[in-house]
C-alpha cells in the first residue's frame, strides 16, 4: 500500500544512482536541519555529514530547497493505511501515524522550514505539492475505495478526484494545525472526536 522512495525523481542518464548514498544524504540533511536550522544549513555541511563530495550532492539536487523537500518527503512515505476493519478505525490509524510523524524533530523542523520558504518561492511550492502532498493523497484514495468495498460509503462519486482532494485537505489541515500550530496533543479523545466529525460528512461528500 505504501510507496517508499529514497531518491528524487526525474533524473535520467549518467551513472546509476546509489540508493545508499541518497539515503545517507537525506538523513544528513534532516540531522543538519535539526541542529542548525534552515538559515545556517548549507549544501557543504550536508555533504560533509553524508561523507560525499559536494559535486556529488549537486548532481543529485540543484539547490537546498529541493534537497530539503526530498528529505522530508521520504518521511511522509512511511505513512501506511493498514486494514483495521472499519473506515473509522482506518482514519484513526492514519491520524495517529501522521501525528506521531509530526512529533519527530526532523519532520517538524524540515516541514515548517520548507513551508515558510515556499511562501515566497513558487517552484518550491510546486515541488512540495508534487513530492509530498500529491503522493500522500494515495492514502485517501485507498481508504475511500476500501470503505466502498465494505459498503461503508456509497459507490464511486461523480468526481472522485475533487472529493479525495477535499478529504485530504481536511485531514492533513486538521492534524498539522493541531500538532504544529496550536501545539495541542493529538490524543485518543481528540482522534475519536475528529474521526466522528469527519465520518459525519463523508457520506454527503461522496455523493457530490
Amino acid at each position: 500500500m505504501c510507496t517508499r522512495s529514497t531518491s528524487p525523481r526525474g533524473r535520467t542518464g549518467g551513472r546509476p544512482r546509489s540508493a545508499e548514498a541518497d539515503a545517507a544524504i537525506l538523513e544528513a540533511t534532516r540531522e543538519a536541519l535539526v541542529e542548525l536550522g534552515w538559515s545556517k544549513l548549507t549544501m557543504g555541511d550536508v555533504a560533509g555529514r553524508a561523507g560525499v563530495a559536494k559535486t556529488t550532492l549537486y548532481r543529485r539536487w540543484a539547490s537546498k530547497n529541493e534537497l530539503v523537500v526530498d528529505a522530508v518527503a521520504v518521511l511522509f512515505d512511511e505513512l501506511e493505511l493498514p486494514d483495521l476493519g472499519s473506515l473509522a478505525a482506518d482514519i484513526a490509524g492514519v491520524v495517529v501515524q501522521f501525528a506521531a510523524l509530526l512529533e519527530r524533530p526532523e519532520t517538524k523542523t524540515a516541514l515548517m522550514a520548507v513551508v515558510a520558504e515556499s511562501t515566497r518561492d513558487e517552484p518550491l511550492r510546486e515541488r512540495i505539492r508534487a513530492s509530498i502532498v500529491d503522493r500522500q493523497k494515495r492514502l485517501v484514495v485507498a481508504g475511500r475505495q476500501r470503505a466502498q468495498e465494505r459498503g461503508e460509503l456509497p459507490g464511486s462519486p461523480a468526481s472522485p478526484g475533487g472529493t479525495d482532494d477535499l478529504i485530504f485537505d481536511v485531514v492533513a489541515g486538521a492534524v498539522v494545525h493541531r500538532a504544529l500550530v496550536s501545539a495541542e496533543p493529538v490524543d485518543p479523545e481528540w482522534v475519536r472526536r475528529f474521526t466522528a466529525l469527519l465520518l459525519g460528512g463523508l457520506g454527503a461528500a461522496a455523493r457530490t
